[in-house]
């Protein structure tokens, strides 16, 4: 609890002395806000790369079309994918694509079998006269009726069939203008009315007439109240009909005068469609006469069944199609085994696209937290471009809205929500609605399970359904349910076996890693630590006489020999070995084990850094006043961890490895090279013979590793520059609190950045030939830059721009010591020499930058 009075400590330990009721005070009063911190503290944010963001996957893409076929079209670039299909164009009632088996679980198998259509009623042609009546001409009605139907019964393409019908039905009753309604249901089986025919008059062409898609509301209007109703409309004059609406003779001039509009059913009575004949073209007032109802419905009852069939075909062809489309994604998917992040990202692209939807988030479950996420990738509809730069999203972790999806993850059902400002289920959706999440406006969620569908791995999240005609804001139906839930089935699998490539590929790095390690070292010879541990029996020179105790110190007159019998020295005079039950063989076998693994090819980050680094803990401890302000365990962790904070440095800094492919590169996300000292400290520590923390027990010892792990990292100039401010802050304000632990963990950390550049701070001949040291390994990594990457490196690692090392120099202890040092020498007056030798040094860097001293500093001026 970061700058808090004593009071606030003590509630925060009788917090933790009282879980229940911390746990139920939580659950009553914490707010959104509080929860989604909680979430964003533990989630790493999966960044797009820039590579990636020039490779979004294609969308999928329809069937081709039945019919000739049509030269093809130059493909879109690489990089500007374009939607070729979307959900809506399945919002009807198919077979639902996911359902669930006996078990619960979902699969894709049904057990349901398509109801049998049952065989035609006969159907009873109503000629309009008795068979005895009319004689000839009766016959001849219903020989024409027969043959029209003939004609339509072999039809299966409704676009064709439709406009065949209204060539027939001119025949039968010649009107003046026709149109044709089809019966259509979304997936949430609501009704209405599509025209595939509208307004067409005699000579139309099938392009020109099949060139409509009005959609009409169900039981509205003459067409929807005959469509709702099931019964014929002969209405004489449509302007005296209320149901009418003459919007349609406003527009194009046409005066409608009489109306016949005749339901179309199938073989089950149902209404699949309504067909309408506008003014009779020739008869009393241009009526449609008793003998005009009697055809057409004779007509149209037979065309209902055919029509019924054709949409069955349909339907089929949509079903194919839709199937086609999850093997696309399938795919698309296992076509990527190798890395979650560009798995992630076309797995956001082709849902987006497809659904239409603003934004896709993917949180990944943490495997070993039951209530939180590791991983959280973030995509929105206007990044599908792809020639857009991505936006840096460290700082969008927490804007993110984890609530909904920590539901779905813990209920294992998807969640719906057509409006989340309406939405009473989940109090978060009423708080503070200036916040940025108020712009969710509809949300669909939907778990991703592993391969056995036991477990949720992940959560799929949309925000904000777009319609396609218009770019408004609707809610996901029942259609886009269904979609998101098939695709997170082989989502589930694909991130499963992503995961498991990426395990076995850090396991194979490390391995990898391991292994030229070993090879390049070895613990020390038997015969070295023996030798050692003579000397440390016999006589080890004074801390006094080696000048341990002073910050001006320097190794340059030591021998390597001198140097480990002065480490043994400190770890004595700070009672380590007494107070921790220290065998001499153990601390002789560690300390030389720790040299041998610091590779001596390196200009700088070698023993000698570790060593120096050490020294100065020591010096601050014993000289700066601060040995009796931290305990025996934490004095341990911070000499053991400065001497093993660069172990088996390769000269080379973290963007490098990073940049080159390194193995090490896969084995962690960030401060690659500190999590590489820290396995090397940790791998010599468990080293037979040089085991030193033996005599911890088991709590002490993982203390001890957990400060030790952290000091190491916290070398990380990265972590550093995170973390000073508040440090800065606390004692600038007075707030520091000696007894609270994250206090302690924050100036343990800043320590370790204070000893491990405290070469700045050093009497000014010792500064000028570190810094020769130091300017050697980077030239070294710049030349390798050159060589290997083909890059330019930065002025820093360029031996071109040498001459601009002191004025380097001086920034460096602008931006990264000067504060450090004086807010140490405000915590004890005992480490002012840290402070007065770091400003001195700057005084003669700024000198050498004013006097752009350039051949002194080629002559051996650094």
């Amino acid at each position: 609890m970061e700058g808090f009075p004593p009071e606030s400590e003590r509630m925060e330990a009788w917090l933790d002395d009282n879980v229940d009721f911390a746990h139920s005070y939580f659950v009553r009063k914490a707010s959104r806000e509080m929860v989604n911190a909680w979430f964003a503290e533990r989630v790493h944010s999966i960044q797009p790369s820039r590579e990636g963001s020039k490779a979004l996957p294609e969308p999928l893409s329809s069937l081709p079309p039945s019919g000739p076929t049509e030269a093809p079209s130059p493909s879109p670039a690489p990089s500007t994918p374009t939607r070729k299909i979307s959900a809506s164009e399945f919002d009807r009632p198919l077979r639902p694509i996911v359902v669930k088996d006996a078990e619960g679980s979902l699969t894709f198998l049904s057990d349901t079998e398509r109801v049998q259509m049952p065989p035609p009623a006969s159907q009873k042609l109503s000629s309009g006269e008795g068979p005895d009546e009319g004689g000839g001409r009766g016959g001849d009605r219903c020989a024409r009726l027969l043959e029209l139907v003939r004609d339509v019964s072999s039809h299966l393409d409704l676009t064709a069939l439709c406009h065949r019908i209204f060539l027939h039905t001119h025949e039968l009753i010649a009107a003046d203008r026709y149109s044709l309604f089809l019966v259509c249901e979304d997936s949430s089986n609501k009704k209405f009315l599509v025209s595939r025919l509208f307004d067409v008059a005699e000579g139309s062409t099938l392009e020109e007439a099949s060139n409509s898609g009005i959609r009409l509301e169900w039981n509205k209007g003459i067409v929807g109240h005959v469509a709702a109703t099931g019964k014929p409309l002969n209405i004489k004059n449509a302007y005296e009909d209320p149901r009418f609406n003459a919007e349609v003779d406003q527009i194009t001039g046409y005066k409608t005068q009489s109306i016949l509009c005749m339901p179309i059913k199938n073989h089950r009575d149902e209404v699949v469609g309504v067909a309408q004949a506008i003014n009779k073209r020739c008869g009393e007032n241009s009526t449609f006469t008793e003998q005009d109802e009697k055809d057409f419905s004779s007509y149209l009852a037979f065309s209902g069944i055919v029509l019924h069939n054709a949409q069955l075909y349909e339907t089929s062809q949509l079903e194919n199609r839709r199937n086609q489309v999850l093997l696309d994604l399938a795919s698309l998917i296992f076509e990527e085994q190798q890395s979650l992040e560009v798995l992630l990202r076309k797995i956001a692209a082709t849902i987006l696209s497809f659904m239409q939807a603003q934004e896709c988030t993917v949180f990944i479950a943490d495997g070993e937290t039951s209530n939180a996420f590791s991983s959280v990738f973030h995509m929105e509809y206007e990044e599908l471009a792809g020639s857009m730069e991505f936006p840096n999203r460290d700082g969008d972790v927490s804007k993110i809205n984890y609530m909904y999806a920590q539901y779905v993850k813990n209920t294992m059902e998807p969640l719906n929500i057509p409006d989340v400002t309406k939405d009473q289920r989940f109090p978060w959706t009423s708080e503070n609605p200036d916040s940025r999440n108020y712009h969710v406006k509809s949300l669909l969620c939907t778990p991703i399970r592993n391969g056995k569908k036991d477990k949720v791995i992940g959560v799929c999240q949309l925000v904000n359904k777009m319609d396609e005609a218009t770019g408004e804001i609707k809610a996901f139906n029942r259609n886009d349910e269904q979609f998101l839930e098939a695709f997170a089935i082989f989502c589930g699998l694909g991130i499963q076996n992503t995961q498991m490539y990426e395990t076995v590929e850090r396991a194979m790095a490390k391995q990898e890693v391991t292994l030229e390690v070993l090879s390049y070292h070895a613990s020390a010879a038997e015969e070295e630590t023996r030798a050692l541990q003579v000397t440390a029996a016999a006589t080890i020179p004074s801390a006094q006489s080696l000048r341990l105790q002073e910050f001006s110190f320097s190794d340059f007159d030591l021998s390597d020999a001198e140097t480990t019998q002065a480490t043994i020295r400190m770890f004595v005079d700070l009672k380590l070995v007494q107070n921790f039950q220290m065998k001499y063989k153990n601390l002789c076998q560690w300390i030389l084990s720790v040299k041998k693994n610091y590779r001596k090819n390196v200009a700088y980050h070698n023993w000698r850094h570790a060593f120096n680094t050490s020294q100065c803990m020591f010096a601050i401890l014993r000289s700066g006043g601060l040995q009796n302000n931290l305990s025996d365990l934490e004095i341990l962790a911070l000499m053991i961890a400065t001497l093993s904070h660069d172990l088996d440095h390769r000269g080379v800094n973290n963007s490098f490895i990073k940049r080159s492919d390194h193995p090490l590169a896969q084995l962690y996300c960030h401060s690659i090279m500190e999590h590489h000292h820290f396995d090397q400290c940790l791998m010599i520590l468990n080293s037979p013979g040089s085991q030193i923390l033996s005599g911890l027990s088991l709590d002490e010892y993982k203390t001890t590793l957990k400060m030790i792990e952290k000091a190491i990292l916290a070398t990380d100039l990265a972590v550093y520059m995170k973390r000073r401010a508040e440090f800065f802050e606390l004692t600038k304000n007075s707030q520091f609190v000696w007894e609270s632990d994250c206090h302690r963990d924050l100036l343990r950390s800043m320590l370790m950045t204070a000893c491990d550049i405290s070469a700045i701070t050093k009497p000014w001949p010792v500064q000028k030939r570190i810094a020769e040291l130091v300017a050697t390994e980077f030239f070294e990594q710049g030349d390798k830059e050159r060589r290997e990457l083909n890059i330019e490196p930065i002025d820093l690692m360029n031996r071109e721009k040498r001459d601009k090392i002191p004025t380097m120099q001086v920034s460096f202890i602008d931006a990264i010591c000067t504060q450090l040092y004086e807010t140490l020498a405000s915590m004890s007056d005992s480490c002012s020499p840290l402070l007065e030798g770091c400003r001195k040094n700057r005084q003669n860097w700024k000198l050498l930058a004013e006097q752009g001293d350039e051949a002194g500093l080629l002559n051996g001026g650094l």
